[in-house]
């Protein structure tokens, strides 16, 4: 290159440089700089940088990642983290973090590919890029001025000088200051950084330098670089949305003193304009719940001028490709629902064709709403509107029965214009239009109740239900249930002011906890003894109790549960009387019998959005009142059809349903988890309620029996029936201690064969429990064990724990009933024994041995096991049981059935077996010279160990065997010979292991182990004199070794220096 007068692309210098040799993978730097590396390569942070980069120098040794660093690093590499929130309920923070601390680009390359393609500002004449023009012009000096004014070089020198500082990352943002050092002609200056990045790419650079340019400036690089080589020394923080979502009111509250007290000249103005907008009752800010655009384009006196300009805007906004869509990361695919015109041919396109709804589609679509309909204006602007001359032949009348106005308008819609009149100062002309909606709700629910009726047989026989909800109220995006209700109470609350606007309606009927609300009777559109107050309850039982369909994704889903917990908690503040009570009842009864237009009518689509929730909420209200009622309704709403492969499809014959639209499939819900939480605080309500009363106890069993697929929510179920149960002021509730032991037993069922980390716990406790109900129960399930627990649950928890001597003085047993539960314990043993010998045995044992016969049987099915089933540390373990219960010659075949599944290598001189092979080799000498004879031959079988070996030949030689033999007969005290048999075969194989072992060892020795090696030979010679012309043989032995290893100078050097 140098030949022919031309340098490469200054970019392609740097990336090519011997630092980022071609053996690199991207983000990686190779060992060491190399000649001419320069601060690219080499520095002071390069060791970090290594480190960072998952390298080290030559010659270090670097432990394994961790599980978690890795998942998390090819997570961060591939997913956006918005998809791994949706995809996971709940995302613990330890992993959080690592997501977050390898979602930064880990490659120094691509800073320098994106900030090096040109030279600067400093040299305008300089061509693109910095080339030398062809020919070779450029000399050395002045391709390197030119090289060093590259923002990617000034960039690492500004790291390498320590200018960098304050680096924090929050989540997918780093931030930090870059001090730019004083020059001659310029002071110093200090530069604010912001890079944001995604997926392992930076996707956002600021500086506050004022670059212009498209390519980083050296304040990015240096940043870029910290952050690359020294991760360790960054300050890392979860997304601020996470550490908001952790703090608690007391909390948020310092935050925000905090935020305005640091930063008062900048955020004090907007803190307090919006503090008085939250403060203020009717503000802005606290009327439009999500709907903003909307309310500002529904202005009543909104121009078309002004009209066409926020449309243009919308769109504009709308067409940005980062908007935001309006279910978080899942477009509502339903199609365009917000006039309330029919949507012909359009009704059933294709929904994967059809565009995402984003947040300011609506709004949109809202500009082709208009307030010029005569009936509108009429409702809104006048309480004398009525018309008494009804016919109920058409489907949408302008007027009810009762000659008060409707208005028929897609719902949400419809709420968004009370909404919008709201928000721009009309609260009287939105009440009435609030009215006349829930009016219009009501009749259409009676219309609905009396459809189905007229088809209930026919749909109850095909067992097929349909949602004509195209959009559920609750957790809509207009919330529409909520501005009613809201509306509604607001006509009622009363206050210093007064409601202005509404002073001719002052009787007070009634008072709410609070006194807050009053019973205001509004005699135009109400029936009598109606008020604002029990039409907003009654709206929001419609809405609560409406069948709707779950939305896609986790955003829509978990609105959806919290709008329904939100507009509960308001229904909570308010005190039922008995005006609101008859509310409550006739909105259950038409709930449970309002078919598919109800959450609680008798057949539901698969996928409607459980009830449990608001279901507890009724129950709870209803129960002091009608308790048939709430119980029925509770009951009702337990079913989880989801979960069911049996749940009814959706009726395909009618187009305009919601199962033409959302296709039959395994749905995905994200708040699966929480929806079976409330399922079984439901049925715990229903459990609590019932106690003392056997039938309702045994119908809320049976529905949780039925209805509850979660062992874990079925176990916790249990447990509180059985605290309730045996509460201490009271005498333990029979019934309700059987319905805890049922749910047990269920429970023992369903993870009987599933892992379950909490089922030990589960056995436990169920014990505590069938002893609590009496020893009928703590029998029945030993009967029917194999129903219940595995073998090894049944020996060592359940019958164990039944034979101690607590159970027994719990239960008051006399001898009778004890024998009875201690034969049924027996019985569970020898039958767990025979179905898993390995683990259950010693067990059987165990509870068999005040029994002979029982314990005869056990100790032969340990017998039949032996050769086959059972290996030889559970062979090991019952014989040292049989030695300590008396049996040595039991305890003696035990152990040679052992030794024939032992095989111990010349390098297993740490083996857990040692001390068993030891053991047994010390009982067989023990009980006589024929039963060690017989033990030596499996052991030099099966122990090919040198040092083992040794150390039974040396035990043997010490004493005599069997000093006290069988029957307490002494022998004659003469030690056995090491020229015959049976230790003569001992010893033989002992020096044979010490031979192989010595060769084995010498085939891979490193001098750090010859000192090692010698001390092994002397321990082997040890054993070599033992024999009758060991000597000899020795001496033979380390010659051959001398002559077979003469190559290794040294170790036969310290060989002879010991043996000779």
């Amino acid at each position: 290159m140098a030949e022919r007068g031309q340098l490469p692309h200054p970019a392609k210098r740097l990336c090519c440089r011997p630092g980022y040799g071609s053996g690199c993978r991207s983000g990686q730097r190779a060992g060491g700089s190399g000649p001419g590396g320069g601060p690219l390569c080499a520095g002071p942070s390069s060791a970090a940088a290594a480190a960072a980069l998952g390298l080290l120098p030559l010659g270090k040794t670097q432990s394994p990642e961790c599980l978690l660093d890795i998942a998390a690093r090819k997570v961060a590499e591939k997913w956006p983290f918005q998809r791994v929130e949706e995809r996971f309920e709940r995302i613990p923070e330890p992993v959080q973090r690592r997501i977050v601390y390898w979602s930064f680009p880990r490659s120094e390359r691509e800073i320098c590919m994106y900030s090096s393609f040109n030279t600067g500002a400093e040299d305008p004449a300089a061509g693109p890029g910095g080339a030398a023009a062809p020919g070779g012009a450029m000399d050395a000096a002045a391709a390197a001025a030119d090289e060093n004014r590259l923002p990617f070089r000034r960039g690492i020198a500004l790291l390498d000088g320590g200018c960098v500082d304050n680096v924090l990352q929050v989540g997918f943002h780093l931030s930090g200051t870059v001090t730019e050092p004083a020059m001659q002609s310029e002071p110093e200056t200090v530069c604010n950084v912001a890079i944001s990045f995604d997926r392992c790419k930076i996707t956002s650079v600021t500086c506050s330098c004022g670059n212009k340019d498209i390519f980083y400036c050296a304040h990015v690089v240096a940043l870029s670089l910290y952050r690359i080589r020294k991760p360790d020394q960054v300050k890392l923080h979860l997304p601020i949305s996470e550490t908001l979502f952790q703090m608690n009111r007391d909390q948020l509250q310092k935050f925000v003193q905090y935020l305005i007290t640091v930063h008062h000249t900048e955020v004090l103005p907007t803190a307090q304009k919006l503090a008085d907008e939250i403060l203020s009752q009717n503000s802005e800010i606290n009327q439009v719940h999500g709907a903003l655009w909307m309310c500002i384009v529904l202005n009543p006196h909104c121009k078309l001028e002004q009209k066409s300009s926020w449309l243009k805007q919308l769109k504009k906004w709308n067409s940005v490709d980062v908007c935001p869509w309006e279910d978080g990361n899942h477009g509502n695919e339903l199609p365009n629902l917000t006039n309330a015109l029919p949507q012909g041919a359009n009704a059933n396109q294709d929904s994967s064709n059809r565009p995402h709804r984003t947040v300011f589609t609506r709004a949109i679509e809202a500009c082709d709403l208009h307030w010029q309909d005569s009936h509108l204006q009429h409702i809104i602007s006048s309480d004398l509107y009525t018309n008494y001359c009804y016919h109920d032949d058409t489907e949408n009348l302008l007027f009810d029965s009762q000659g008060w106005p409707l208005w028929h308008e897609h719902v949400p819609t419809a709420c968004a214009r009370v909404d919008a009149l709201r928000s721009h100062g009309y609260p009287r002309e939105a009440l009435r239009l609030a009215i006349a909606i829930v009016n219009t709700l009501r009749r259409q629910q009676q219309k609905q109740l009396e459809m189905f009726r007229a088809q209930k047989k026919d749909l109850l026989h095909r067992g097929v239900t349909s949602i004509t909800n195209l959009e559920g109220w609750v957790g809509h995006p207009l919330d529409p249930i909520g501005t009613l209700f809201s509306s509604l109470m607001e006509a009622c609350r009363v206050d210093d002011e007064g409601f202005h606007g509404f002073s001719d309606f002052t009787e007070n009927l009634g008072q709410c906890k609070s006194l807050e609300y009053q019973h205001l009777p509004a005699h135009k559109f109400l029936e009598e003894g109606e008020s604002y107050l029990t039409l907003a309850v009654e709206v929001a039982l419609i809405g609560l109790g409406q069948q709707r369909i779950m939305p896609d994704g986790l955003y829509a889903q978990e609105k959806v549960c919290r709008n329904e917990e939100q507009l509960i908690s308001k229904l909570q503040e308010i005190e039922l009387d008995d005006t609101l009570v008859k509310i409550f009842r006739k909105q259950a009864v038409f709930l449970l019998e309002g078919g598919p237009y109800s959450g609680l009518g008798e057949v539901i689509h698969r996928e409607s959005v459980p009830m449990h929730t608001f279901a507890k909420y009724l129950f709870t209200s209803l129960l002091p009142h009608d308790a048939e009622l709430a119980y029925k309704t509770a009951l009702r709403a337990m079913r989880l059809l989801v979960l069911e492969s049996t749940a009814p499809s959706g009726d395909l014959s009618r187009p305009h349903h919601i199962a033409s639209v959302v296709p039959n499939r395994y749905p995905r819900w994200f708040t699966l988890s929480h929806i079976e939480s409330q399922q079984c605080e439901l049925a715990s309500t229903m459990l609590t309620a019932a106690k003392g009363d056997v039938r309702r106890l045994e119908t809320v069993l049976e529905s949780i029996q039925k209805n509850i697929h979660s062992s874990s929510h079925i176990f916790k179920l249990a447990q509180d029936a059985f605290k309730i149960a045996t509460l201490m002021d009271s005498l333990p509730d029979i019934t309700l201690l059987k319905v805890s032991l049922e749910l047990g037993l269920q429970v023992m069922r369903m993870t009987l064969s599933t892992l379950n980390w909490r089922r030990r716990e589960m056995v436990r406790w169920l014990v505590t429990c069938a002893t609590e109900v009496g020893v009928y129960a703590l029998d029945s399930i030993m009967q029917n064990w194999f129903t219940l627990f595995t073998p090894t649950e049944a020996t060592s928890i359940v019958a164990t724990t039944v034979m101690s001597n607590s159970t027994i003085v719990r239960l008051h047993l006399d001898c009778h009933q004890q024998e009875k539960l201690a034969g049924s314990a027996r019985t569970l043993a020898l039958q767990c024994a025979m179905k898993d010998p390995q683990n259950c045995a010693l067990s059987a044992l165990t509870l068999c041995e005040k029994d002979h016969i029982a314990f005869e049987t056990a100790y032969q099915i340990v017998l039949d096991a032996a050769t086959t089933g059972m290996s030889y540390s559970q062979l090991f373990t019952i014989a040292r049981y049989m030695e300590h219960r008396g049996y040595p010659m039991r305890a003696y075949k035990l152990a040679t059935l052992a030794m024939t599944h032992l095989n111990l290598s010349y390098n297993q001189d740490t083996h857990p077996a040692i001390n068993d092979v030891l053991w047994a080799c010390a009982l067989s000498h023990s009980l006589g010279k024929n039963e060690l004879a017989a033990i030596i031959p499996l052991v030099v079988k099966s122990v090919k160990c040198a040092t083992v070996l040794s150390d039974i030949l040396r035990r043997c030689t010490l004493t005599t065997p069997g000093m006290v033999g069988l029957h307490g007969r002494r022998n004659s005290g003469k030690l056995m010979s090491l020229d015959k048999a049976p230790l003569r075969q001992l010893l033989d194989a002992t020096i044979g292991a010490y031979i192989n072992t010595t060769h084995s060892r010498l085939t891979h020795i490193s001098p750090r182990h010859y000192s090692e090696f010698i001390e092994f030979l002397s321990k082997a010679r040890e054993t070599f004199l033992m024999a009758h012309d060991g000597h000899i043989q020795f001496t033979q032995f380390i010659d051959n070794l001398k002559q077979i290893y003469k190559g290794k100078k040294k170790l036969m050097m310290l060989v002879r220096e010991r043996f000779g």
